[in-house]
């Protein structure tokens, strides 16, 4: 009798496991289907591009005839080699910590303004959306005509506050015209940081802020001890934003001064354009794509690690 009532047990438990087992394989497959499209856009539009950049990097190749045929590491080899290259990477680290810290120090500071404005808050919200709407190309022109010595705005203004040397040619000189670079895209960018370190102000926890400014903390001090530590992390991130775009700057130098005067503004991305579209050497191009993947990349790894470690404190 005792072994009956085992077996008889036994049997309802197997029976209430086995729909278990099938419900949790079933929950796995939905949701390998439901990441199966992430999955395969990331390899497409990710991966198969890296691979063709490398194998591209590694052979003989033209816009019409890509891999025509292997030549090792010569295409690296010749970019590092050549001090065009080399100049553009290093002026390119230097421009896109320059700018990446002016557009952090300017946004944070638009923020903190927009959050202590009150009647013109939305206003000025709006207006801060304008340069991050407009067309790159656009900004390019508008700063263009801005920095024109012949009239331009910035030669007006400096004749209204009494200079009347020669006209300041910003984008003719080779000291002066990637700082012109670097001014339009500043403006062009700082709204982002701007904007998401706002945001990141509006969920401070109201109450700390309070107690703080009862315990006597105000101005710098308030920010110094209770507003940075709560929006390190958002600074932290909207930063590394803002250094990957500075590593891509194309347009701007495109449209201001075509690399010039001389090779003064030239950057690894405007080399890659001239490689691929004006000489037809992709073999050329994706090797500098690959050198200036090296360089983002340890440039902005320490960023990443400080940013992660932000968000989890």
């Amino acid at each position: 009798m005792t072994e009956v009532t085992l077996v008889t047990d036994a049997a309802p438990r197997a029976a209430t496991r086995t729909p278990a087992r099938r419900g949790r394989a079933g929950g796995a497959w939905v949701r390998r289907t439901m990441v199966a499209p992430t999955v395969l856009a990331t390899l497409v539009l990710g991966a198969y591009p890296l691979v063709f950049i490398v194998l591209t990097a590694l052979s003989e190749s033209s816009l019409g005839r890509p891999l025509q045929s292997w030549v090792g590491t010569a295409n690296l080899t010749d970019a590092l080699t050549d001090g065009d290259v080399t100049a553009s990477l290093a002026r390119n680290v230097v421009y896109a910590v320059v700018v990446s810290v002016a557009s952090a120090v300017l946004g944070v500071v638009t923020a903190l303004a927009l959050r202590s404005a009150t009647s013109r808050g939305s206003l000025s919200r709006t207006l801060l959306l304008l340069p991050l709407i407009t067309p790159p190309v656009i900004v390019g022109v508008l700063w263009k005509l801005i920095f024109n010595p012949s009239g331009g705005l910035l030669n007006t203004l400096l004749s209204l506050l009494g200079y009347h040397g020669a006209p300041v040619a910003v984008l003719s000189s080779p000291g002066w015209a990637l700082v012109g670079i670097g001014v339009a895209d500043v403006w062009e960018w700082t709204p982002l940081i701007a904007l998401l370190v706002f945001a990141a102000l509006l969920g401070q926890d109201r109450e700390v802020a309070e107690a703080a400014a009862l315990d006597g903390a105000h101005g710098f001090r308030f920010f110094r001890s209770i507003t940075l530590p709560a929006i390190a992390g958002t600074i932290a991130a909207a930063f590394l934003i803002r250094l990957v775009l500075a590593f891509k700057v194309f347009d701007l130098v495109f449209v201001l001064t075509s690399g010039g005067p001389g090779t003064s503004t030239s950057m690894p991305a405007y080399l890659i354009y001239q490689a691929a579209l004006q000489q037809f050497d992709l073999g050329r191009s994706s090797a500098i794509t690959l050198l200036l993947a090296v360089v983002v990349t340890v440039v902005t790894l320490p960023v990443i690690l400080i940013a992660r470690r932000l968000h989890r404190d």
